[in-house]
């Protein structure tokens, strides 16, 4: 399904503040693979969300989803294949328009329907307020109210069922509950696997917590330093507790995990 082979990217060369963000990452994922990235600040997990992305073309190695070469094109053009949430609520969805117009140009774009003369029926109206009303928050009655009236929460739940109105081929998560509180990052995580699941969507995820990277989805991959340190999947990963995780980074690097948002998580 997901093909990265040997992605490098460096930031700001030759000069002072130049940093190698990734060190040829290679990783396949099949269809219906839900990996959790983890890894400490700057080890390059998000680096390599937006390299799939196309934020940025690579400097070297290949992006193939399904077939098909992303390397090269640009974002809005992997969008159609590509579902993403941020960690920033705000990001992903336009403030002034209503919830319902924000839901039609997602499915306008997923659905490829994006010439001048697309228009939204009834039948896609009712087909909105269904996808609303499983997130069990009223949604589906405040259809013509502006999304910047919505809580964190409320935005990010919406924002996931956006990206996902037309199953996408491959879902990015980049730390998509980090900001929500501790209840309602509940709530969205078991909505985001529920619709992988039901979709059997192919998905990667980016997280600091690493009691839920060994117990989302089927496969934990750990980065550090714009490299995969190790992975895990099977029965290895089942077995896997926080404190194994934290030995094998020790025995791996040589040091001992030095990041208090992991540690704390």
């Amino acid at each position: 399904m997901l093909e990265i082979q040997s992605l490098k990217k460096t930031f700001f060369p030759g000069t002072v503040n130049e940093k190698k963000a990734l060190n040829g990452v290679s990783l396949h994922l099949a269809k219906g693979d839900f990996v959790c990235l983890i890894g400490s600040n700057g080890a390059g997990k998000s680096t390599l969300l937006n390299a799939v992305s196309g934020e940025f073309f690579a400097d070297e190695g290949r992006v193939v989803l399904d077939g098909q070469d992303m390397t090269f094109l640009p974002d809005y053009k992997r969008a159609r294949h590509i579902g993403r949430l941020f960690q920033d609520p705000m990001r992903g969805t336009a403030p002034h328009m209503t919830i319902e117009e924000n839901m039609a140009l997602a499915y306008l774009r997923a659905s490829g329907r994006c010439s001048p003369f697309s228009r939204i029926s009834k039948k896609d109206r009712d087909f909105f307020r269904t996808r609303l009303e499983r997130l069990g928050l009223g949604l589906e009655n405040r259809m013509s109210q502006p999304v910047g009236l919505l809580s964190g929460g409320q935005r990010q739940a919406l924002t996931l069922l956006m990206a996902t109105l037309v199953a996408p081929k491959l879902l990015l998560l980049d730390e998509h509950t980090a900001a929500l509180d501790p209840a309602t990052a509940e709530k969205v995580m078991e909505l985001t696997k529920a619709i992988v699941k039901e979709n059997e969507i192919t998905c990667m995820m980016v997280t600091h917590n690493m009691e839920s990277a060994l117990h989302t989805g089927n496969r934990t991959v750990m980065m550090t330093g714009g490299s995969i340190l190790l992975e895990l999947q099977g029965e290895e990963r089942a077995n896997m507790t926080v404190d194994g995780l934290l030995a094998l980074f020790r025995q791996k690097t040589g040091a001992a995990l030095d990041n208090d948002r992991m540690l704390l998580a």
